[in-house]
């Protein structure tokens, strides 16, 4: 059978020898300090290098050993079964930069395959084991860091406010801190660095996720994290420049073989060991549908639960992994038309992947936030609470795992044998992760900010389905409001109601409620910031009003900008309300 995600338990990892400094200290209170005086440090290139070392010798020891099993895979197996993922990659895959070099690659690994002995299989193996390694690795360049946590700050809020050069004239330089915000349990956040490892998972809505996370995390004053990104943020030559050489490590989601995942996550385990802080992104790719992601891929987040098993066995003196889920929050979203075309089309069993979407085109970021002016908060960033590899609670003040009546837990007890000794067990650490995942989901519903936008869009699309509601949704999404509208005092009440209800969801801790006109609950003003907002960038207005009425120009975009409002039950406690049609 396949080892992707049964690797046996390997021993006597190596013990850590580098810690990142400490964070400064002092409180955001919603919003940074200030930047730190001085650079933080990631993963250095000679810990990197070790780190290759160490994998490659991982990976290798496990394949042996499950090829030894009475039910094990020979190696020969192992090899072939890589060599098919790794064919039918490249049958599908045919953009791929490095595809000729792949293929002439995987020729000569099938050709020499059948007749090789024993040992030539083995090297063979070593051979896949490192090529997989090197397509991995990261690379962190001190300097690059430098100039980035230099630009950046001066560079976004540029950006994003589409500043021209009059306006730069007459105002000065627009301050970050008032373009994306930080908000919720930061100093949890800082806690825990300094208590242990940290994982950080935000939600994945947009690939300007990357840069306004790692603008975030400097500004917390922690050092740079090590984290995945997908191959298609590497096509853009100035961004590949900066991804290589800032702790990212390349993650290539068309790559099935079970192997892969083994050096992928193995190569996350090993750094976190190393006292390496990590970001994943849970939902391994941005959100098609616009909701918030539920059904997380916890291939790497098992890499948490790896870790600290493996800092007990070396009785490392802060063995803790803890996990900080955060969301990242948006009023309007780069790629939404074309994440939404693609979900639906999915939904739709199509059989193919939009690859060359809004962030990959410079001309469409330069209309994204050219459009953009003189919109208030538009990107939130709001820090979750932490929990531990099990998904249990942890008590920011002291690192230590509590239970549901805040009583601590001694985790370790959770991973060690009848003699006290940690120890791996596949089946059991599956469950504990599936634990951790549910948990982080919960904490994106809970730190989710809900903004106007959403909560118009939940309001009409609502409206439009009840309306219309002896139609499926893709026949709503072709027949829209067929031109008629919306009253604006319908919409208006409607949406209070809808505000009310999110009010009480936020009383009781379960979302947030953007700071300005949502959390003002003024509904007039929540319907008049959403259409701003909406008459801004997409291609086509998303909401316009004519008279005393509004009309929706683009469905599929109401039904992406609604979805972030799944997952509260907010569709059966107001559906009294969108049945009562009034014209």
């Amino acid at each position: 059978m396949p080892i992707g995600g049964h690797l046996p338990a390997l021993f006597a990892p190596r013990p850590p020898v580098y810690r990142p400094g400490a964070p400064r200290s002092g409180s955001l209170h919603g919003r940074p300090i200030g930047f730190a005086k001085e650079v933080p440090r990631a993963m250095q290139n000679t810990l990197r290098d070790r780190a290759i070392v160490e994998v490659r010798s991982r990976v290798l020891e496990a394949c042996l050993m499950q090829s030894r099993l009475e039910d094990g895979m020979p190696l020969d197996v192992l090899v072939n079964d890589t060599l098919y993922h790794e064919r039918k990659r490249l049958e599908i895959d045919r953009k791929s930069p490095t595809w000729a070099e792949d293929v002439a690659f995987w020729d000569g690994i099938k050709s020499r395959l059948g007749r090789s002995s024993e040992p030539e299989v083995k090297a063979t193996l070593e051979q896949i084991i490192g090529r997989f390694t090197e397509e991995i690795r990261g690379n962190f360049n001190p300097t690059l860091y430098g100039v980035a946590t230099r630009v950046l700050p001066r560079a976004l809020p540029v950006l994003l406010n589409a500043m021209s050069p009059k306006r730069l004239l007459s105002r000065g330089l627009p301050d970050i801190a008032d373009t994306v915000q930080i908000q919720g349990n930061v100093e949890g956040l800082r806690r825990m660095n300094e208590l242990g490892t940290v994982i950080l998972t935000p939600t994945h809505v947009s690939n300007l996720d990357s840069p306004v996370i790692g603008w975030a995390i400097y500004a917390m004053g922690l050092p740079a994290f090590t984290y995945g990104a997908g191959l298609n943020l590497f096509s853009n030559p100035v961004m590949s420049l900066f991804m290589r050489n800032l702790g990212a490590y390349r993650v290539d989601r068309q790559k099935t073989a079970p192997l892969y995942k083994d050096v992928l996550k193995e190569y996350a385990t090993v750094s976190l060991e190393l006292g390496e802080p990590n970001l994943f992104f849970p939902a391994g790719t941005r959100v098609r549908s616009g909701k918030i992601e539920q059904k997380l891929k916890l291939g790497l987040l098992s890499s948490g639960l790896r870790a600290y098993v493996n800092n007990l066995l070396t009785k490392k003196d802060k063995p803790n992994i803890y996990i900080v889920p955060c969301t990242l929050n948006y009023h309007l979203v780069l790629e939404a038309e074309s994440l939404i075309e693609d979900h639906l089309q999915r939904e739709g069993k199509a059989k193919y992947i939009i690859l060359d979407d809004e962030s990959t085109r410079a001309r469409k970021i330069l209309n994204f936030t050219q459009n953009l002016v003189n919109l208030e908060a538009r990107i939130t960033v709001h820090i979750g609470d932490p929990i531990d590899p099990f998904g249990n609670q942890v008590d920011p003040a002291t690192g230590e795992s509590v239970d549901r009546h805040g009583r601590s837990i001694d985790i370790r007890r959770y991973v060690t044998d009848r003699q006290g000794t940690p120890t791996h067990l596949p089946q059991r650490d599956r469950v504990y992760t599936a634990d951790a995942g549910q948990a982080i989901a919960a904490e994106f519903l809970k730190h989710n900010v809900v903004v106007a936008t959403q909560l118009v869009a939940f309001t009409l699309w609502e409206t439009l389905r009840h309306r219309h509601r002896e139609l499926d949704m893709y026949r709503l999404l072709r027949t829209g409001d067929e031109g008629s509208g919306t009253a604006i005092t319908t919409l208006v009440q409607r949406v209070l109601k809808v505000y009310e209800a999110l009010h009480d969801r936020a009383q009781r801790h379960l979302l947030h409620l953007e700071a300005g006109a949502v959390q003002s609950g003024d509904a007039a003003r929540i319907l008049e910031t959403a259409l701003r907002h909406f008459g801004t960038y997409h291609t086509r207005p998303v909401l316009v009003r004519r008279g005393d009425r509004v009309f929706c120009e683009d469905m599929k975009l109401l039904n992406y900008y609604s979805n972030r409002l799944r997952g509260y039950s907010l569709e059966k406690e107001l559906e009294p309300l969108f049945k009562s049609e009034v014209a």
